[in-house]
């Protein structure tokens, strides 16, 4: 599993990892399951899990939305910060990852808190309620379909709401103009709209692979 930034220096990467809290006991458990897998390095990093995780516990959303939740080790760890009667709607569409997902929410005793959708993101989304809010998400699946779940997402959106977008940064691939692969565009052209877009306020902050943190603009 990718543990580190991905733009600093191995030795500064390995500090920032040893100064930031380990993994537990599941943690572990799951990241090792997941390190089995040839997709393993589609996983968040230990870092980029305890900001969620922080961030949760200070924002202590009512409704939280995955788009994109592989073997779940955020949806975990941003589970164990919900509040009581809150609750984690997780979407993916691969359920030999989400089944190691499972095994792992359900030690942890959160499985109580996640609702689990095997179904296309976008379908997901659009049938929610008109009226839900969904105080924090994170997006973190095909890249070329990044923009569109941020459209379906900004109408259940309030001031306190929080979007986290990953990969925005894709291991500097979105600077190589040599790079016309559809998921470096797309993550190109996500990366200029967002900034662009009057309705919004993003930063783009380097944990991990490149994180956005987009609210909507006072």
């Amino acid at each position: 599993m990718s543990s580190d930034i991905t733009f600093l220096a191995p030795g500064i990467a390995g500090y920032v990892r040893a100064h930031t809290t380990a993994a537990d006991a599941i943690e572990q458990q799951l990241i090792e399951a997941t390190n089995a897998l040839p997709e393993a390095a589609m996983q968040i990093g230990i870092g980029q899990a305890r900001f969620m995780g922080q961030l949760t516990r200070l924002l202590q959303p009512r409704l939280v939305i995955e788009i994109g939740t592989f073997t779940g080790f955020s949806a975990l760890c941003v589970a164990r910060e919900l509040p009581v009667g809150s609750r984690l709607i997780a979407c993916d569409v691969n359920t030999e990852w989400t089944a190691i997902a499972q095994t792992h929410w359900a030690k942890a005793a959160v499985d109580d808190r996640i609702d689990l959708r095997i179904a296309p993101a976008a379908d997901t989304l659009a049938a929610l309620d008109v009226e839900l809010t969904v105080d924090l998400a994170f997006i973190d699946a095909d890249k070329t379909g990044y923009l569109g779940y941020l459209e379906q997402l900004i109408p259940h959106m309030n001031k306190r709401s929080v979007v986290l977008v990953d990969n925005v940064l894709w291991s500097g691939r979105v600077l190589d103009a040599d790079d016309q692969t559809d998921d470096t565009v797309a993550l190109r052209h996500f990366n200029k709209s967002v900034v662009e877009d009057p309705r919004l306020e993003v930063t783009m902050a380097p944990i991990g692979d490149g994180v956005s943190i987009i609210t909507l603009a006072r």
